[in-house]
């Protein structure tokens, strides 16, 4: 773990309300897919958790730059980075976390919402980037389709890898897009299409509420318990 100051080099659009910020570094830094970092704006207090906050890496460790994306909210934190420009230069704590992909995981299953997609993006893209042979399950669920960020990305990524298989859903109305269903990520719809889910290292990342439910339903669907992965996003 260490700081450093990275510098922006563009910002992406993601959804609506879902921006990417993507950064060259100093140094090239070591992080495993899935792992975090900490954005650091009050340099003089690093206790305030309004200007410092912790955003997962939505990049792969083999690419030349480093990227997180955040729901755009009128935080204050959100703000300041939408005043960030391309050459301006950020304080960031890296890597963090210990919910990681590991190659040994033969077949691994993503039950995600919203924004806890960010995690998802940095395993997946590692595993295109080294072309493992890694067997990929996702279901993603957010509240509308125009909410779905990175569909682009595992639209094209599941149609170059055969194993990565991509599931959508919606919750708030019904989807026009014919990939999209409707509906909450729940027992009979994860039995439907996840049929060996207890062979699968499972992650479920996403607002607390919703991953502490479907941790609930798939230790139900007799998934062992070291086999689930979690992690709860804040703030979003």
């Amino acid at each position: 773990m260490e700081e450093l100051r990275a510098k922006l080099i563009e910002r992406i659009s993601r959804t609506p309300s879902v921006e990417s910020f993507r950064f060259s570094l100093p140094e090239k830094v070591n992080f495993l897919p899935g792992q975090f970092l900490q954005v650091i704006f009050d340099e003089g207090n690093r206790e305030n958790k309004e200007l410092n906050k912790y955003l997962s890496l939505s990049s792969s460790p083999l690419k030349d730059y480093i990227e997180f994306t955040k729901r755009i909210s009128k935080s204050i934190f959100s703000q300041r980075l939408l005043n960030l420009k391309p050459g301006d230069e950020v304080l960031l704590k890296m890597p963090l976390g210990s919910c990681v992909f590991k190659e040994e995981y033969q077949k691994i299953a993503f039950l995600i919402g919203g924004i806890g997609i960010t995690p998802v993006i940095s395993i997946v893209e590692y595993i295109i980037d080294k072309k493992l042979d890694t067997d990929v399950f996702l279901l993603y669920s957010n509240r509308t389709e125009n909410e779905i960020a990175f569909k682009k990305e595992f639209d094209r990524w599941q149609a170059i890898n055969k194993k990565i298989k991509v599931f959508y859903t919606v919750t708030d109305c019904q989807p026009k897009d014919k990939t999209c269903m409707f509906g909450f990520i729940e027992k009979d719809l994860i039995k439907q299409l996840a049929y060996d889910l207890k062979e699968r290292t499972v992650f479920i990342f996403g607002p607390p509420g919703m991953v502490d439910t479907i941790c609930s339903i798939t230790l139900g669907l007799e998934c062992s318990r070291e086999n689930i992965k979690t992690e709860k996003f804040l703030g979003y």
